[in-house]
């Protein structure tokens, strides 16, 4: 509403932009209107001039009121003759989507993240089939990706692959789901083992890597991603989980250098499953001989010396559990099954520290045997 300009007549048209309570407000005070369906509706005219007192002084204040109101409400409605129509900017687009994109890039540009992610998504919305769609969904995912906003970024990227397959960027967009993958997984690996323990784990990276090889399975980064999702699992002691993921390596990637790492992880998964099982010698023996057919097979290969090592830890802990049984027999005085557990060791397992108390307990065994009998 705008006051009547000579200040003679308040009409129909006065109000009509006027807030319902402001219009009720006006014609209850002047007794000028009727309440209709739908609102007021004014049933005369009244002369400015001959208001007196109060209800001329709340004329006035409506008047600056709505001034104010319309102020700040009528920038935000502009007629385009072009269309015919009242548009908000708000929420209006550019003429042309290049015009929309290189718009929202400007915000971009001056890191306005939040302004121009709504720029981009305007552009995406009101020209979906433009060839620039895709590239202001890619540069939404690097709005997302300069906030640290990791998986969301990740999941805008995503958006590329499945709702513009055939985009340049599909290849681009692989790259960047892998090093958003990858911080992630730093990220993961700076946390202390305490706050790892609380909260269990971020396994986002999984699902990224994951999604990395379903977008590009023979990909230039396919090997090394599934070799880090099994490494990820095997960090979160997810030993049955890690060793599935290591096989995939081995199977899906025969003849990437990632496969001879991940035949060698496997043995390491299967030695630290061991270490949750004291009298389970199944799985030790099995990591064992994992272990040597690795060196058989990689006798030059740089892991080689690292699963030699790992050969000999797993065999004193095998010695070491059959001390701890032949210790259980001795203390159950069944001298007999504890000399064959002792002789084990010292027999098959030689060039472990058990070798040389296992002999001293034979001996000692076979006293305690003698004095038994007499």
């Amino acid at each position: 509403m705008s006051c009547p300009r000579d200040l003679s007549l308040i009409t129909q048209s006065d109000i009509f932009f006027l807030p319902a309570f402001l219009k009720r407000l006006i014609v209850r005070t002047l007794g000028i209107g009727e309440r209709i369906t739908g609102g007021l509706k004014l049933t005369k005219h009244i002369n400015y001039a001959t208001v007196n007192g109060m209800p001329k002084r709340i004329i006035t204040v409506i008047c600056i009121i709505s001034i104010s109101i319309s102020a700040k409400a009528y920038p935000f409605w502009v007629w385009t003759p072009e269309t015919n129509k009242w548009v908000n900017p708000k929420y209006s687009v550019k003429e042309t989507p290049q015009a929309q994109l290189e718009y929202a890039q400007g915000f971009y540009q001056s890191k306005d993240y939040k302004k121009a992610i709504d720029e981009f998504n305007k552009l995406i919305n009101n020209y979906p089939k433009a060839k620039e769609a895709p590239e202001a969904q890619y540069s939404i995912g690097l709005c997302l990706e300069d906030q640290d906003k990791l998986y969301e970024a990740f999941k805008a990227y995503q958006q590329i692959i499945e709702k513009y397959p055939f985009s340049e960027r599909s290849a681009e967009v692989v790259t960047k789901q892998f090093g958003i993958g990858e911080k992630i997984l730093e990220g993961e690996q700076k946390k202390s083992k305490f706050i790892n323990a609380m909260t269990g784990g971020n396994y986002d990276v999984v699902d990224v890597f994951r999604t990395v090889i379903k977008n590009s399975p023979y990909g230039p980064n396919a090997a090394l991603t599934q070799y880090k999702i099994a490494l990820y699992l095997k960090e979160k002691e997810l030993f049955q989980e890690a060793r599935d993921e290591f096989e995939k390596v081995i199977n899906d990637y025969p003849k990437s250098e990632w496969a001879k790492g991940a035949q060698y992880q496997i043995a390491l998964v299967d030695a630290q499953r061991s270490s949750h099982a004291q009298y389970d010698q199944k799985v030790t023996k099995a990591a064992v001989d994992e272990l040597k057919e690795f060196v058989n097979q990689n006798p030059d290969a740089e892991l080689s010396d690292k699963a030699q090592n790992e050969i000999q830890r797993l065999k004193e802990k095998e010695a070491e559990n059959k001390f701890l049984v032949a210790n259980f027999y001795e203390k159950q005085k069944n001298y007999k099954a504890a000399k064959i557990y002792y002789s084990v060791i010292v027999d098959h397992y030689k060039n472990t520290v058990w070798a040389t108390k296992a002999l001293e307990k034979i001996q000692q065994v076979d006293q305690k045997n003698s004095s038994a009998k007499k």
